[in-house]
């Protein structure tokens, strides 16, 4: 897994990753208080609500921050590939399926002894879902895509940059971390924050947010495929298949507390 040592300091600074530094926090605060208050009325009109919406809000808000950024945002996405190794990154992605699956597996456990009831596996956010229970086309691009572009663009784009202008950076990757695992349920929190802890890095040595977004975007692919195609639960029902996947899950722990400690010390 050497291959996972693969980032390079890009010539020229992304004038996209400029432009979203700029973007005001008080602004985007405003636009949560305003969803949040539209969502309350809604509910108070008993009106149903599909949380997706609030996505697409924030999505349409971010195309008009950058309706003029066509030309950064190509040569960003040109950068991933050209600079950066699809293969690398794949790894890092894949070591966190793993171990998401392996906490997964010790939730079950832990609910199993106390007796627990209610669903715990299911995420508040779209993200990481390994047991979403969105169906359908706009389901799959909600979880697949649209999540991976917000939550990339909210929480390392815009939380991670302004908690760094007030705070060291190690402080802001597990500062920003935190607000993204805490919006993850039982089961999921340690996962989404080793898999925050990630994303904040490959953003922070690449200077382009399109390389979290894409990491995020192929990670929630394989979790979103592995869910429908394990329709009969063998990964969670099959004692030799959790055995496997557990150890899985703690040789990818092992590696990506390597891959994290290897960068950790280029932070400030």
């Amino acid at each position: 897994m050497d291959s996972i040592h693969f980032f390079y300091f890009f010539d020229n600074m992304s004038l996209l990753n400029e432009k979203i530094k700029g973007i005001s926090l008080v602004e985007l605060l405003l636009l949560f208080i305003l969803l949040f208050i539209s969502i309350g009325g809604l509910k108070f009109l008993n009106v149903s609500f599909n949380f997706n919406y609030v996505y697409l809000v924030i999505i349409i808000y971010f195309i008009l921050k950058f309706r003029n950024s066509f030309f950064e945002f190509k040569q960003d996405l040109f950068e991933i590939f050209s600079q950066f190794s699809f293969k690398s990154i794949f790894s890092i992605v894949l070591l966190n399926i793993f171990f998401s699956y392996g906490m997964l597996y010790l939730s079950n456990y832990l609910v199993q002894i106390v007796n627990l009831n209610g669903n715990y596996f299911g995420l508040f956010f779209p993200s990481m879902s390994l047991n979403s229970e969105i169906f359908g086309i706009m389901g799959l691009l909600s979880v697949v895509l649209i999540s991976p572009i917000v939550e990339e663009l909210v929480f390392r784009g815009i939380f991670l940059n302004k908690l760094r202008m007030i705070v060291p950076t190690t402080f802001a990757i597990l500062i920003s971390s935190l607000l993204f695992a805490s919006l993850h349920s039982f089961g999921s929190i340690f996962s989404a924050f080793i898999f925050a802890i990630c994303m904040a890095i490959l953003y922070l040595k690449s200077e382009n947010i399109l390389v979290p977004i894409f990491g995020h975007f192929l990670n929630n692919l394989i979790g979103e495929s592995l869910y429908h195609l394990d329709s009969s639960q063998i990964l969670f029902k099959n004692n030799l298949v959790v055995a496997g996947m557990s150890i899985l899950a703690i040789i990818s722990f092992i590696l990506i507390l390597k891959f994290i400690f290897s960068n950790w010390n280029n932070f400030k």
